[in-house]
């Protein structure tokens, strides 16, 4: 149970962190934001974005859970992780790299979402929101 707490703890600490980077990224201060991001892949996963960003889609999950030992509740700070990072890439004009980073984002949270069983309004918001963007990201590409 105290892990459990803790890790729920730690998940709030994160979105509390995100949502000031995202203020951040609003206010179009994007190299501070970015910074703010790698901070909490470091301090929080334990490795730097670059390690989680080239780990393809399709096996995210399982090689986090069984090759890293990873649990949900870092799955969860890596979806929150990915949706703000796809923020970041579009905000920087960096359309493709901001899609793969909200998909990645999305099968997380779909994960999540399957695994727990509880019903999140926030999460499913969340997807929503996620799916909306990738949609006008793709929009985007095709316009290219």
């Amino acid at each position: 149970m105290y892990q459990k707490d803790f890790v729920l703890r730690m998940i709030e600490m994160v979105r509390d962190l995100i949502m000031g980077i995202l203020g951040l990224i609003k206010k179009g201060e994007l190299e501070q934001a970015s910074e703010g991001i790698e901070r909490i892949y470091l301090d929080v996963l334990k490795q730097d974005s670059g390690f989680f960003q080239n780990i393809p889609a399709k096996m995210l999950t399982d090689k986090l859970l069984h090759d890293h030992n990873y649990t949900n509740g870092h799955l969860e700070i890596l979806a929150e992780l990915f949706n703000i990072e796809a923020e970041l890439g579009f905000a920087k004009g960096k359309i493709k790299d901001s899609l793969e980073l909200s998909e990645k984002s999305l099968i997380l949270f779909e994960f999540i979402d399957n695994e727990q069983k509880i019903y999140s309004s926030e999460r499913i918001e969340k997807m929503d929101s996620i799916r909306k963007r990738n949609l006008i990201l793709l929009n985007s590409i095709t316009r290219e």
